[in-house]
């Protein structure tokens, strides 16, 4: 069956627990192929949560995750691998490897996709032109800028080929001029390579141009709701 008849997530019932406390859910959630949605609610509430779900980082309590109509998570089931998923996660800060050069952080997550020698390093080049960050392959991350970190991270995100890409305050390190730049990439990406977009943030005005809509989750974690 194809994957356009269905939803590129669709969340039923979704419950995370730590020990005998909920921190999450329930959440019922469907989001479009294509769309960017922002997700907006108090800190605490889950939001990151509900996105290492999705990235298969968390085991649910209860409910099931769908991706293009797989089952990927699910309470009583098997779960489907992370790196199975075709899902890419930008976190908060960027959560680069300090140690390694601008090059060697994409050819150590080609190679763990199957990809090694001169195909991993044009790979490499390729990802770094897509972000528009070329000519600094042997940098090591603590030595770039803000903006550059996390468009390092976001061609990381990038280099599993994922359908999905689950962006986590993105932009909380950046100054107004970086985000705004940030904002104009991802948009050309995900018009380029047909990305569905979840992305959390505190601060829903900072993307709303980019944004097909947005939904919120309450201090408990558990109500979804259309804003805007």
């Amino acid at each position: 069956m194809s994957t356009q008849q269905h939803p590129a997530i669709a969340i039923r019932g979704l419950m995370v627990q730590a020990g005998d406390t909920t921190i999450l859910g329930p959440v019922d959630l469907d989001v479009q192929a294509g769309e960017h949605v922002l997700l907006v609610g108090p800190s605490g509430s889950g939001k990151s949560t509900l996105l290492r779900s999705i990235a298969g980082l968390e085991t649910p309590a209860a409910g099931e995750i769908q991706l293009f109509g797989e089952t990927v998570s699910a309470a009583q089931g098997p779960l489907t691998p992370p790196q199975d998923r075709g899902v890419g996660l930008l976190f908060q800060g960027g959560a680069l490897w300090p140690h390694m050069t601008v090059l060697q952080t994409l050819l150590f997550v080609l190679k763990r996709r199957g990809l090694k020698g001169t195909a991993a390093k044009q790979r490499a080049e390729e990802l770094l032109e897509l972000v528009d960050l070329p000519g600094i392959p042997d940098q090591k991350a603590p030595t770039l800028s803000g903006g550059e970190a996390q468009r390092l991270s976001l061609a990381r995100a990038l280099a599993g080929e994922p359908r999905i890409l689950l962006l986590d305050e993105p932009l909380g390190p950046l100054d107004a001029p970086r985000r705004a730049a940030l904002l104009d990439r991802l948009a050309a990406l995900e018009a380029q390579l047909g990305l569905t977009t979840l992305h959390v943030t505190h601060d829903p005005g900072e993307a709303e141009r980019v944004a097909t809509r947005t939904v919120s989750i309450d201090a408990n974690g558990a109500l979804f709701a259309p804003m805007g």
